[in-house]
């Protein structure tokens, strides 16, 4: 096969593979599946927009098939009538764009403006992006955590946000559009979710090599739940292990392998002050880490302590070039950090 043949059906295969993508079921990036109001009102508006973009669009076709055939040129017939300087003809085909325009600009304005205001008795949730993981805190409770957001379901949510390092951008698509998080600059995005479930997060905003791995995950819980995990997130870790268990040599390991330059432990190691990494008091929790990119679980843990940057181009956690037996240990600490 030769190289012009190879590239012509790479590029069919790319184009199938594209239009296979639209028919995947339950996408957790979806954002044409609203499960709360403000991203139903993003959804309702593009719908909108869609359908009279699909009625000009046929209008214009089908204007154009017609003159095509119409007044094509044919032996004996006379020339059409020319229709420059026809005042009411050029009137009308002004007008009707406008009307177009103001038709999707009025809901357009309207929607933007009821997104960015602030819901009364709305929980309010500070997000701080760093390279390349979602920090969460809770003001009116005290508590900090990572990766997960957990916020009760039915409720108007108010995040308060910025970037520690460059510019990112958070965004749940079931829940809301795409806002940007800026250093030194605070934005604001509202959520709310219609039931308990698990949503997608994800960095909309390039900003360096593991941007792609920057993801979140938002969990809405209901009204009980929710108070039960603010509650628990309020305790400090557990200091008191068995004596000559495997999860009291790795909290030796944690506190003298040098994890503790960057991660707080509430109860064993909150020395305060700002962090660049997450807040690990209640990590068994949290079912993701590294940025929300892995699964929570024993094997990943056990790559992700080996050599990080392998999994994670960039971070900023270094090899601490631990043996098999700290990381074993280590990872049963961490599984009691309830």
């Amino acid at each position: 096969m030769n190289k012009k043949r190879f590239f012509k059906y790479k590029n069919l295969s790319l184009l199938i593979l594209l239009f296979l993508t639209a028919c995947i079921e339950n996408a957790p990036m979806d954002s044409l599946s609203p499960a709360g109001p403000y991203a139903r009102q993003i959804d309702d508006l593009f719908w909108l927009t869609f359908w009279i973009a699909v009625g000009v669009f046929f209008i214009v076709q089908g204007a154009l098939i017609f003159s095509v055939f119409y007044f094509r040129d044919m032996p004996g017939k006379p020339e059409p009538k020319q229709i420059h300087g026809n005042n009411i003809l050029e009137l009308t085909w002004t007008i009707i764009p406008i009307l177009i325009l103001a038709a999707i600009a009025v809901p357009t304005v309207r929607t933007i403006f009821d997104l960015a205001r602030e819901p009364e008795g709305a929980l309010k949730i500070e997000v701080i992006g760093h390279q390349w993981w979602f920090e969460y805190k809770y003001p009116d409770y005290g508590i900090t955590t990572a990766n997960v957001l957990v916020i009760p379901a039915d409720t108007p949510v108010r995040l308060e946000m910025w970037s520690n390092d460059v510019l990112h951008n958070y965004w749940v698509p079931k829940l809301n559009g795409k806002r940007y998080l800026v250093p030194g600059q605070k934005t604001y995005l509202n959520l709310q979710a219609d039931s308990p479930d698990e949503f997608w997060a994800q960095c909309g905003e390039y900003c360096g090599l593991s941007h792609s791995k920057m993801r979140g995950r938002v969990l809405s819980l209901n009204q009980k739940d929710f108070e039960n995990w603010v509650n628990n997130q309020k305790l400090n870790a557990n200091k008191d292990l068995a004596e000559g268990s495997l999860a009291e040599e790795g909290q030796q390991v944690y506190l003298n392998a040098g994890c503790t330059q960057c991660h707080v432990i509430n109860g064993v190691w909150d020395v305060q002050g700002d962090r660049i990494a997450p807040n690990l008091t209640h990590f068994a929790n949290r079912n993701v880490f590294a940025g929300a990119a892995l699964k929570n679980n024993k094997e990943n843990l056990t790559k992700w302590l080996a050599n990080p940057a392998e999994i994670k181009p960039g971070t900023f956690m270094p090899n601490l070039e631990l043996t098999e037996k700290e990381i074993e240990a280590l990872i049963a600490y961490l599984g009691t950090l309830k």
